[in-house]
């Protein structure tokens, strides 16, 4: 009974929470015509389509309609699926019964020997591209048996090692290889992400035993996955390109908020994290690049910098130093029309506001009547605003 109510709250929470993420962040809110136009215009800049390639797809509808696949070959694809499913599950049946029963050659075989053999499967399919809706579960299935068949391997043949960044150095660079040769031979993304992923495990491990502190190893590869990111944009896999700046920012930003942290205090540091995710959002905005990357940007950063920047104020004499700047960043939220920054905006200035009513005015009525007061008085200039810009 627990497990079907945490199923449904999950499946529930989803249907119900993406939408709402997804118009905060500016994913797929489009509700007019100019915001539809300004859509299309950062996916033509993001992923480099020209006009013409647009008015060809556009103007050539039977060519689409003509690609749709048959019964026949959904239900290929569908049986084909099934079937692997079926494989993989009895192949881990198979090991999960008689795993304490095998010997050390067994379990190896059935686990680095299966990735090998996927490996070859996988191979065979590539060629010639026989079979292009097996290759991504292949791959994931192969890379999954190869990790744990290396670590197998590694386990029954020097049972005694305790040193686990040994293991995951070798691991990660015995993998980069495998997904490097395969990339340069087939130039699959899926391999390409596989082999970045392995490479920076190696780095991360391998920095880690030349006794690189935590924050330092960030900062590098944050800094380097961020670079990577952008030649990505260039390249025939720039679909990787946007995991890679995301990855890479929250990688260096995590590094530099822990020095600056460790140099000065945490609210400092959340101060300036903040602003500089803020301002990398704001490049971004003005390239016309990566929508989702804006509206998480602008979303975390001015986070961060709210929250920096009571913990700085808070009980002083400037205390509304912070109700000033947050005024600021609303005007600036209109003018860059980002409901991200809006949402904490108006999140941190009815907090603050309820925080410096409770503090200095907590027995006063006149206090909540100045403020509905005010805020009638700001609606009507806006009210009015509207009319006048209406009017020229």
């Amino acid at each position: 009974m627990l497990v079907l109510i945490v199923i449904i709250v999950l499946i529930g929470g989803g249907m119900w929470a993406w939408p709402f993420l997804a118009g905060i962040l500016g994913i797929s809110s489009v509700s007019d015509k100019p915001g539809a136009l300004r859509h299309i215009r950062q996916l033509m800049v993001t992923y480099d389509i020209s006009p013409g390639e647009v008015e060809s797809t556009f103007m050539a509808p039977a060519a689409v309609a003509s690609s749709k696949r048959d019964k026949g070959d959904i239900a290929k694809t569908l049986f084909v699926y099934l079937g692997a499913i079926f494989i993989l599950a009895g192949i881990g049946t198979y090991i999960g019964m008689f795993w304490s029963s095998m010997g050390s050659v067994m379990r190896i075989f059935v686990t680095l020997g299966i990735g090998y053999i996927l490996l070859l499967v996988l191979d065979s399919a590539l060629n010639g591209n026989k079979y292009p809706r097996a290759v991504a579960p292949l791959t994931f299935a192969m890379v999954f048996m190869m990790v744990g068949g290396w670590l197998v391997l590694i386990d029954e043949v020097f049972p005694s090692t305790g040193n686990w960044r040994n293991v995951m150095l070798f691991v990660s660079g015995t993998m980069a290889v495998h997904m490097g040769v395969l990339f340069g031979k087939y130039q699959r993304t899926l391999f390409a992400f596989f082999g970045l992923f392995f490479v920076y495990g190696f780095m991360q491990v391998g920095l880690d035993m030349l006794g690189m502190s935590y924050a330092h190893i960030a900062i590098v590869l944050g800094a380097s996955l961020f670079l990577v990111g952008a030649a990505l944009e260039k390249t025939p896999q720039r679909v990787l390109a946007e995991l890679a700046l995301l990855i890479g920012s929250f990688w260096l930003n995590g590094g530099l908020f822990d020095v600056i942290a460790n140099a000065t205090a945490a609210n400092w540091a959340s101060l300036i994290i903040g602003v500089s995710l803020v301002i990398t959002a704001y490049g971004l905005h003005k390239a016309d690049r990566y929508p989702r990357l804006i509206g998480l940007g602008y979303l975390i950063g001015s986070a961060m910098l709210y929250a920096g920047l009571f913990d700085l104020v808070e009980n002083t004499s400037i205390e509304l130093l912070f109700l000033a700047v947050t005024a600021s960043i609303l005007y600036a939220c209109v003018v860059l029309q980002s409901r991200a920054m809006l949402l904490t905006t108006v999140l941190a200035m009815l907090s603050f506001i309820g925080y410096f009513s409770a503090k200095h005015f907590v027995d006063s009525l006149g206090w909540p009547v100045t403020l509905v007061i005010t805020g009638i008085v700001f609606l009507g200039v806006g009210m009015i605003a509207i009319r006048v810009k209406r009017a020229i």
